[in-house]
């Protein structure tokens, strides 16, 4: 880094000096005078020239600084509030209070503060400035500015995604002035929908202050005002588009120098220079600068970033600028994207403006390369930015790591707000759509554009239909699309839509992995079949987690996990705190496993562009939607790691196609293997596969040496292998190794028929007076549910599926299921004959798919659940699928899960009934709790 710093100032020095750059600059951090403005008096009564009472730093935040107000049940907030549970559980009604107020559906701000605050500080300046152009740079306020310069008004912004600048030439005098900044974080005229993330409290916090780059610059009276470079591959040529303005009254004869330098390396290309007229006001200056024959091309696994340093020179006026670029070409070719004709697989998710300590954007490179890290190593090379555009630091960090970016114009317009119907937001996201551009276009990583997310109103399909048809006219660097979500325009260069994943909203249990048994032969051909256009689906996943109380702890900035103190003090009120780590781990091993389900659906469509999660992080607002992997700061939970997600989410990716997962003894396992390779470059491998029981290898064999290209629906070759008898359960693992990429797929065998158990034992579906005698008189009874005949008050209204809750219950309005899996003891001896881990495979699809949550609260005694059903975090239920207890001098096994119908066709029911009564049929079935046969009858309809 030292040597290219060194090398880039040589540079540099060589067009302008340094002295002259590093004197054009004055930094504006450090202590200003402070003062909120509830009441919108500050205009009136010109606090712009009066001093302010209070003291803070910028660049910082409000709350950063100490400033605003206490939380309180009052605080109104600027975001959307849906299922107000919290008002109605007695468990949350300690947190109610003025000084316990706690919030469950974001992370909640030390203060808070919406509306006026100002911001007052003297600066000096120098006697040589007098002849200088004066930009005063604002790199990112929140949200409207106003700024006064000795008494007068300078002017108004109010983007949420670009530095606010000004021109302050003429405002300024030598010597001491006086400058006031007011910011205005309220919706107002503008309103780009309260649960836009570039203002909700969900997950910006909407917040008040400046923070970045806070300073004045000067330059001569001829500059720079705006520079877009287009990149041309094929001539490797550099387009450069200048606007120059000259503030002399007199045209004046410009030279235009162009050198550029490779970032990572130093390597410098050739200047070139021209002569330029320009006349009084602005100029466009155009120049094709040719990078030569070995220029480096720009993608994911080469991100060659070069530096232009321009040199403009008119008499003794001189400026400079220096701008990132990338050489490349990324364009829709047919229902794929290609980038410098290389097809792409966009593997993607999202930032929600998600910044735990600060509330708000990193302005420096570090902490974006933390997150791109984490994205990178979990096989992913794209990040959509939800309703919100990022810092320039972002697209830095991203243009160096080889991250494919979509950005988007600040808005949600939907719930508070419509398109197309005339409001001020029509107008606002074009103009915003133009600033965007206009300062972060010329990043090579900035591949992608929507208006924002899932638009409203009975207009907007017309309002996009203008906004891509301009952009995709104007400006060919990238590719563009009407919003994430929605509408599917014939305008689109791209569709962003949420039909091709295996859960959608509001399907509930109806969706292809709660209502299908378990299989991987199925895609998105038919989601996709009408488009000729690429396809990038929306927001897939959203597969929540059990909370991580630890996590508690990483709370030490600004914003506080108060949500998962509410939810932590609710499973201590049911008595299952013991439980929190167990949760945690068995639900996010059935969180990844759904990931892998819906990943791999994506991989396995021919022709498809690829996918966005919702997400590889957690999203900590809409009532606390723990969708992620990694928690809120990119980090770790400990049930999952980069190399375990990389198997079936990466460059390249074994796949295989089984039509079914569960099998009897005499079936056979018939694969499809197939492989997603969207590497570098073509690759010739011999597929290898074997089938492994443990660490036992039953079956191995490789497909041949093949030729791989890239791309996806690649056939390498077929697996069959036919169980044999042996009279066992038994989980077997299909694995796929191509040239060193693994992926793997369980599978259960089950015995055709099961043997008779050594004991009588009632089996009953309800508890009627003939099964209370037995129980009575001694009889053992296995007590199996139909699905639906739990009443509510033990259970029977809660959503029971395979998968984990989706999104959450709270935003979502109780969509089901309303479970996160199971958690049980795999050595217990109930399930000694139905192969288990400690949280949900894919052989308890089943089981999950016939069955009851019961709720064992309802009963008078504390019961020991061999099964448990992990709640909703909200609730915190004590929830089992199988329970024992002693009724009279029987005892009674009691399952949620129906195990008496259509056995036939349910291998993994008829095995788990027979290793339930082996069970019950030996000594180690001894139930410690007691139970009146009253209270099991209370379970019914």
């Amino acid at each position: 880094m030292k040597t290219l710093f060194f090398y880039t100032l040589i540079i540099l020095a060589s067009f302008t000096g340094c002295s002259q750059r590093s004197a054009s600059t004055i930094d504006l951090s450090g202590e200003w005078q402070f003062r909120t403005d509830p009441d919108d008096q500050g205009i009136n009564e010109k606090w712009y020239t009066t001093d302010l009472p209070e003291s803070v730093h910028l660049p910082r935040s409000m709350v950063e600084n100490g400033k605003g107000d206490n939380i309180t049940f009052e605080t109104q907030w600027t975001g959307t509030l849906k299922n107000h549970f919290w008002f109605n559980d007695e468990n949350y009604a300690p947190y109610t209070s003025a000084e316990n107020v706690r919030i469950p559906y974001w992370l909640q701000p030390e203060k808070k503060y919406t509306g006026a605050a100002w911001y007052r500080k003297t600066i000096v300046i120098p006697e040589d400035w007098e002849q200088q152009h004066v930009k005063l740079n604002l790199e990112r306020p929140h949200w409207e500015s106003d700024v006064w310069i000795n008494g007068e008004h300078v002017g108004t912004q109010n983007s949420l995604a670009v530095p606010h600048v000004f021109n302050v030439t003429s405002f300024l005098k030598a010597g001491e002035n006086t400058l006031a900044i007011r910011i205005d974080n309220r919706v107002k005229e503008v309103d780009p929908g309260i649960d836009s993330h570039s203002i909700t409290d969900h997950t910006q916090s909407n917040w008040n202050g400046i923070v970045g780059d806070l300073s004045l610059n000067a330059s001569g009276k001829i500059f720079f005002d705006n520079v877009a470079v287009f990149p041309d591959v094929e001539n490797k040529l550099l387009h450069i588009k200048a606007t120059v303005v000259n503030t002399l009254k007199e045209p004046q004869t410009a030279n235009l120098s162009a050198g550029a330098v490779l970032k990572n390396t130093g390597a410098s290309v050739s200047k070139k220079s021209e002569n330029y007229q320009l006349t009084p006001g602005t100029n466009k200056l155009t120049m094709s600068y040719p990078l030569g024959k070995d220029a480096l091309l720009w993608d994911e696994f080469n991100p060659n970033v070069y530096e232009l340093i321009l040199q403009l020179k008119a008499g003794k006026e001189t400026d400079h600028k220096t701008i990132d670029f990338g050489l490349r070409e990324f364009k829709p070719e047919g229902t794929r994207f290609t980038n410098n004709g290389r097809p792409v697989f966009l593997r993607g998710t999202l930032e929600c403006a998600i910044f735990p300590l600060t509330g708000y954007p990193p302005t420096g490179t570090e902490y974006w390369e933390k997150i791109y890290s984490a994205v990178k190593a979990h096989g992913l090379n794209h990040v959509r930015f939800h309703s919100w555009c990022p810092p320039e630091a972002a697209f830095k960090a991203a243009d160096e790591m080889g991250i494919y970016l979509q950005v988007e114009c600040s808005s949600w317009a939907n719930v508070s707000t419509q398109l197309g119907s005339g409001l001020p937001i029509d107008q606002y996201i074009m103009d915003e759509s133009e600033r965007i551009v206009d300062a972060y276009g010329n990043h090579p990583s900035f591949v992608m554009m929507a208006y924002g997310n899932e638009p409203g109103g009975p207009h907007h399909a017309e309002f996009l239909t203008g906004f891509v048809k301009h952009w995709a006219e104007k400006d060919s660097r990238r590719v563009y699309t009407s919003g994430g979500g929605w509408p599917a325009l014939v305008v689109n260069q791209y569709h962003n839509i949420p039909q091709p994943r295996i859960q959608r909203w509001n399907e509930g249990l109806n969706s292809i992995i709660n209502s299908e048994p378990p299989r991987s032969n199925y895609d998105w051909t038919d989601k996709i079949a009408q488009y000729d256009i690429p396809v990038v689906s929306h927001e897939i996943g959203q597969w929540c987690v059990y909370p991580n109380f630890r996590e508690i702890e990483k709370y030490t900035g600004v914003l506080k996990a108060k949500n998962f103190e509410l939810f932590r003090e609710s499973l201590k009120a049911h008595h299952m705190e013991e439980l929190a780590d167990s949760f945690l781990l068995a639900s996010g091993k059935l969180q990844a496993l759904c990931y892998k389900a819906d990943i791999e659906a994506a991989l396995r469509t021919p022709g498809f562009a690829g996918f966005q999660l919702l997400d590889l992080h957690d999203f900590p607002g809409q009532g606390t939607a723990l969708v992620g992997v990694l928690d809120p700061f990119w980090e770790e939970k400990g049930y999952i790691s980069p190399e375990e997600y990389r198997r079936f989410c990466n460059t390249t990716v074994p796949l295989a196609r089984l039509p079914k997962r569960v099998f009897n003894e005499g079936e056979s396992l018939t694969a499809a293997i197939e492989v997603a390779h969207f590497g570098e470059n073509p690759i010739s491998a011999n597929p290898a596969w074997k089938l492994t029981e443990g660490d036992k290898t039953i079956a191995e064999g490789t497909l041949g040496q093949q030729n791989i290209s890239i791309g996806n629906g690649l056939q390498l070759g077929q697996v069959v292998y036919e169980f044999q008898a042996e009279n066992r359960p038994r989980k077997v693992t299909l694995e796929v190794n191509i040239d060193g990429f693994f992926n793997s797929w369980d599978c259960w065998v089950y015995p055709a028929q099961v043997p008779s158990v050594s004991k009588n034992i009632r089996v009953v579906n309800t508890l009627d007076k003939r099964t209370i005698d037995a129980l009575k008189n001694g009889e053992d009874v296995l007590l199996t549910t139909l699905k639906g005949s739990t009443n509510a008050a033990y259970g029977g209204d809660i959503g029971i599926g395979f998968s984990s809750i989706f999104w959450n219950t709270a935003w979502t309005g109780g969509q089901k299921p309303h479970t996160l899996g199971i958690l049980c003891d795999p050595e217990h001896p109930a399930l000694e004959q139905f192969p288990t881990e400690y949280h949900s495979n894919w052989q308890w699809w089943d089981a999950m798919s016939h069955s009851n949550a019961i709720m064992l609260e309802a009963f008078s005694q504390p019961l020991q659940p061999i099964v448990r059903v992990i709640d909703d975090w909200v609730t915190n239920r004590q929830l089992a699928l199988l329970f024992e207890a002693r009724v009279g001098k029987g005892k009674l096994l009691v399952s949620g899960i129906d195990l008496t119908s259509d056995l036939e066709n349910r291998p993994e029911a008829r095995q788990l009934k027979y290793s339930l009564l082996q069970y019950m049929s030996s000594e180690k079935f001894a139930p410690a709790s007691e139970l009146a046969p009253e209270e099991i009858q209370k379970m019914f309809n």
